[in-house]
C-alpha cells in the first residue's frame, strides 16, 4: 500500500469509495441509459471490423439466396455479410440496434424523472443542459446509425432528411447538395454519416457523459423527502461494496436482456427490404420510434407553400421537420431559467418534489407528452389503418383535431388531478386514517376510529419547495403603477403557483413532525459543508 499510495492518490480514495449513492429504483434510469451506452460501444467495435460504408455497387454473392446476383451498393452487401456470414454477425448487429432504441429510451425516462421531480433546479442547471444535449446526439446518433446499411427503408429515412434540408429558405438548395455530395442519393452521404456514427458522436457523447458524471459526484444526488433525508445532506447506500455490486449486477442484468433481445427479437431485417433504389418507397416505411414523432408531424402538416421573391417556402416541411423541433428543444433547454423567473426561487434544491406538489409543472409535462404521442401515432397511421380496416383520411382528420385539443386536456384533468390528491393528503393530516373500530355515541350515531399518520407519511406530505406567487409590489418597489411587464410576470407566476394547497397544520407542528421524522440515520451521508 505504502508503494502504491507513493505513486498513486490510493487513500486519498477511501473518502470516495464511502460516498453515498441513491437507493429509489427510479435513480437506476440514468445507470440502465449509461449501460446500453457501453453495451453500443462494445458491439459497435466488433461491426466496424466487417462494415464496408461505401456506395460504390456491387453485384452480391453472398450466403443469402433470394438477391444473390442483385445490383446493390458496398454498404448494404457488408450488412448482408455481417448478418449471413459473420460468425455472430446477425446478433451482434441486432442487440447493437436494440441497445440503441433503449439508450434513448433510458435517457427520455430519466429527463421525465428529472423534470416532474424537479431536479433541473438550482444548482443542476448545467446538468439538465448536458442530459438534454445527450438526448438529441442519441437521436442523431441513432439516425446515423439505421441510414448506414443503406437498404430500402433507410432509403426512404435519408429522402426525408433531403426534403427537411431541402425547406430551408433560400440556402436549402446548398445546404442538401452538401450533405449528399450532389443530387440525392449522391456519393458521399455514407462515408459522411460513418464517420459521424463511429468517431464524432460517439466522442461528445463520452465527453458528456463524463462531465455528466463529474458533477454528479461534485453536486451529489437529490433524494425523496423521507426519514433523515434534508436539503442538506445525501444519504444512500455507499459506493463500495454496496453500490459497486449492485451497479455491477445491474450492468450485467442490462447487458444479458439486451443480448437476449438479439438472440430472440429480429429488428430491422434489411433482407426484407431490400437494397435502397432511389426511385422507390418501401412500402409501410417507419421508422424507430424515437423518429416518428418527425414523421408524424410532417403527415399532420397541412400541405401549405409562399412563393416569396422567387423563392418558394415550403410550410408542410419546414415547421414540422425544422421548426417544431427548433421550439420543443429550446422550450427545455430554457424551462430551469423559466421556472426560476416564474417563480423567484434562487435558491438550491436537493430535495424531489412530489408531481402532485406542482400541479402546472406536472400538467405541462404530461401535455408534452402527450403532444409527442400523438404525433408518434401519426407517424405510423398508415398501419394502423390497414391493421384496423379504417380510412387514412379520417385518421388524420382525427389527430389534427387531437394534437390541439388532447395536450390541453391531460393538463387540465393532471391538474385536477394533482389538486385532489393534495387535498386527500388535507384530509389525512386533519383526520388521520382509518384504525378499522366503529363506535356509537349516545344519540345513536356512529364514528368510525382513526389514528394518526406515520411520522414518515407526515414528513413526506410536509416537506415542499413551497413558493408564493410573485406579486407587482415584490417586483416593482418604485412608486406609481407598476410596468405591463411586471404585471404580466406577476400573472403568470399565480397561473404556475395555481393549484397548490397547503395543508392545514400550523407552523409549530410542522417543525415539530419534522424535527421528530428527521432523525438520526444508520445509513452514509454526505453532509454539506
Amino acid at each position: 500500500m505504502t508503494a502504491l499510495d507513493s505513486r498513486l492518490p490510493v487513500t486519498e480514495g477511501g473518502g470516495l469509495l464511502r460516498k453515498a449513492f441513491p437507493e429509489h429504483w427510479s435513480f437506476l434510469l440514468g445507470e440502465i441509459a449509461l449501460y446500453s451506452f457501453g453495451v453500443l460501444l462494445l458491439t459497435g467495435v466488433y461491426l466496424t471490423l466487417f462494415f464496408e460504408p461505401s456506395l460504390e455497387e456491387v453485384v452480391y454473392d453472398g450466403s443469402y439466396a433470394p438477391l444473390q446476383g442483385v445490383r446493390m451498393t458496398a454498404a448494404y452487401s457488408s450488412t448482408l455479410d455481417i448478418s449471413f456470414d459473420v460468425r455472430g454477425g446477425l446478433l451482434i448487429r441486432q442487440t447493437h440496434h436494440w441497445a440503441a432504441l433503449v439508450f434513448v429510451a433510458a435517457i427520455g425516462a430519466h429527463m421525465l424523472r428529472v423534470f416532474f421531480t424537479g431536479a433541473f433546479r438550482r444548482p443542476r442547471e448545467v446538468n439538465w443542459i448536458i442530459g438534454l444535449t445527450l438526448f438529441v446526439l442519441a437521436i442523431f446518433e441513432g439516425f446515423a446509425g439505421y441510414s448506414l446499411p443503406d437498404d430500402l427503408l433507410s432509403g426512404t429515412g435519408l429522402r426525408v432528411a433531403q426534403g427537411i434540408a431541402l425547406s430551408l429558405p433560400v440556402v436549402g438548395t446548398y445546404v442538401a447538395l452538401f450533405l449528399f455530395g450532389g443530387q440525392y442519393p449522391g456519393e458521399e452521404i455514407i462515408q459522411r454519416l460513418y464517420s459521424v456514427h463511429i468517431l464524432l458522436v460517439p466522442g461528445l457523447l463520452l465527453a458528456l457523459v463524463t462531465v455528466h458524471l463529474i458533477l454528479v459526484f461534485h453536486l451529489k444526488h437529490t433524494q425523496w423527502a423521507t426519514r433523515g433525508h434534508t436539503n442538506r445532506n445525501a444519504v444512500g447506500i455507499p459506493m463500495f461494496p454496496q453500490f459497486a455490486v449492485r451497479s455491477a449486477s445491474l450492468f450485467l442484468l442490462v447487458s444479458g436482456v439486451l443480448v437476449a433481445m438479439g438472440a430472440l427479437a429480429q429488428v430491422n431485417p434489411i433482407w426484407a427490404y431490400g437494397p435502397n433504389v432511389p426511385s422507390q418507397v418501401s412500402n409501410g416505411s417507419q421508422p424507430d420510434w424515437y423518429i416518428g414523432f418527425l414523421i408524424g408531424g410532417l403527415r399532420l402538416m397541412p400541405p401549405w407553400e409562399t412563393n416569396l421573391a422567387g423563392h418558394t417556402v415550403s410550410w408542410n416541411v419546414f415547421v414540422p421537420g425544422l421548426v417544431l423541433p427548433g421550439l420543443l428543444f429550446t422550450l427545455l433547454y430554457a424551462w430551469p431559467f423559466l421556472e426560476r423567473w416564474l417563480t423567484g426561487d434562487r435558491g438550491e434544491h436537493h430535495l424531489c418534489d412530489r408531481p402532485r406538489h406542482q400541479p402546472t409543472r406536472t400538467g405541462l409535462g404530461v401535455a408534452g407528452f402527450t403532444f409527442y404521442a400523438v404525433l408518434l401515432v401519426a407517424g405510423g397511421d398508415d398501419i394502423l389503418a390497414y391493421v384496423f380496416g379504417t380510412s387514412v383520411n379520417t385518421m388524420r382528420q382525427v389527430e389534427r383535431v387531437a394534437l390541439i385539443v388532447a395536450p390541453v386536456l391531460a393538463f387540465l384533468v393532471t391538474k385536477r388531478l394533482c389538486t385532489a390528491l393534495q387535498d386527500r393528503e388535507r384530509h389525512l393530516l386533519a383526520d388521520g386514517i382509518e384504525g378499522g373500530g366503529v363506535s356509537q355515541t349516545v344519540e345513536g350515531g356512529f364514528t368510525s376510529r382513526h389514528l394518526p399518520l406515520p411520522a414518515d407519511r407526515v414528513y413526506r406530505i410536509l416537506v415542499r419547495s413551497g413558493t408564493a406567487p410573485l406579486t407587482p409590489g415584490t417586483l416593482h418597489t418604485a412608486p406609481g403603477r407598476p410596468p405591463r411587464r411586471v404585471r404580466a410576470r406577476a400573472a403568470l407566476s399565480r397561473w404556475f403557483h395555481g393549484g397548490q394547497a397547503e395543508p392545514c397544520v400550523t407552523e409549530g407542528r410542522r417543525k415539530q413532525i419534522e424535527r421528530a421524522a428527521a432523525g438520526p440515520s444508520d445509513r452514509p451521508t454526505d453532509q454539506d459543508s
